[in-house]
């Protein structure tokens, strides 16, 4: 990757990085009322992703989605405002955290049961596929997900219809406190279990923004030909708690070298010291970009502070199809 290629990647990872330790330490305010699932040590999966798609290819997510969110060109402060529960959040304060969405932006929403954006992916994967508008759908899921019935049910018919559906596994290890050795059998393989449906399925390292993005432009590409779905396993590992601001390590639940490791392997500290080493960045322009990124979240945190709570006859909206224009739907 070319080195202003990398900085972009960098910035990315670190805006991520930025806004969710900024949520993180005002979550105890008590203003945002809805559950925060947070990607603190995973925002390269969702950097690379976003940048091997087009503006106008599709995205869904779970209920870590806040990374791919802002990865797909989702708008920061109507996701600020959408924790709050604020009139100007991209649900209009109705959905909270785990049910982001951005039309504009590709970004087709988020749902918290596991899962179940899998097959509203391969849905509009099949839309895409009839309409042959050239589209590419990627879906994140967690590992997780992969123990479902509906992941099996998805996979299989986006492979038998050729669907240009990138599949965006991050396998970050656990299941809330769960390892997979209690939730799957001894010796098997995410990726090798997916490959069993007939798609081209692959493993790599989810914390190297590089190779996640070549990986998801290559199976964008192979899908935009008409060659089908491709299943993509980035292991990753999140830092903090499963849901919520806070650190669990303290439950025993994994091995404090484990988490050790892992951090070690940061993403962003990665890249960025890769780019100070190649002199393609200097200590005085991440200083500047931290200073830049600060000011925008002091925006758009105080804009959804002071920010209106949606109106009362707000219930009443988006609970069916509304024509263009059309006023709010009444009982």
């Amino acid at each position: 990757m070319a080195a202003n290629a990398l900085i972009d990647a960098w910035s990315g990872i670190l805006r991520i990085r930025m806004v969710e330790e900024r949520i993180a330490a005002v979550y105890a305010e008590q203003e945002m009322r809805c559950p925060v699932h947070l990607s603190i040590g995973q925002e390269a999966v969702a950097v690379g992703t976003g940048r091997a798609l087009r503006t106008d290819d599709y995205a869904v997510s779970a209920h870590r989605s806040h990374a791919h969110y802002l990865a797909k060109g989702g708008n920061l402060d109507a996701m600020i405002a959408e924790l709050y529960g604020k009139e100007a959040g991209c649900c209009h304060g109705k959905g909270g955290s785990m049910h982001l969405i951005d039309v504009k932006a590709g970004f087709m929403g988020a749902v918290p049961i596991v899962g179940s954006t899998i097959p509203i992916g391969v849905g509009l994967g099949f839309a895409s596929s009839m309409k042959k508008d050239s589209r590419v759908t990627a879906v994140f899921f967690g590992e997780g997900s992969t123990e479902e019935g509906v992941f099996s049910e998805a996979v299989n018919f986006a492979v038998l219809k050729k669907l240009p559906v990138v599949f965006v596994c991050e396998n970050n290890l656990f299941s809330v406190y769960s390892p997979l050795s209690v939730r799957q059998p001894p010796g098997r393989q995410v990726f090798e279990h997916a490959a069993s449906y007939g798609l081209p399925s692959f493993q790599a390292d989810g914390n190297d923004v590089e190779q996640v993005e070549h990986l998801v432009s290559q199976a964008a590409a192979r899908a935009r030909a008409g060659d089908g779905p491709t299943f993509l396993e980035f292991m990753t590992y999140r830092w903090r708690e499963h849901c919520g601001p806070n650190y669990d390590d303290q439950l025993g639940y994994r091995d404090d070298g484990e988490v050790a490791a892992w951090k070690a392997r940061d993403p962003l500290a990665v890249v960025e010291a890769s780019l100070l080493k190649q002199g393609a960045l200097t200590a005085a322009q991440v200083a500047q970009k931290r200073a830049t990124i600060d000011a925008e979240l002091d925006g758009a945190f105080k804009r959804a502070k002071d920010g209106p709570f949606p109106a009362p006859d707000m219930l009443y909206r988006h609970m069916f199809a509304e024509a263009e224009g059309a006023g709010y739907l009444k009982s």
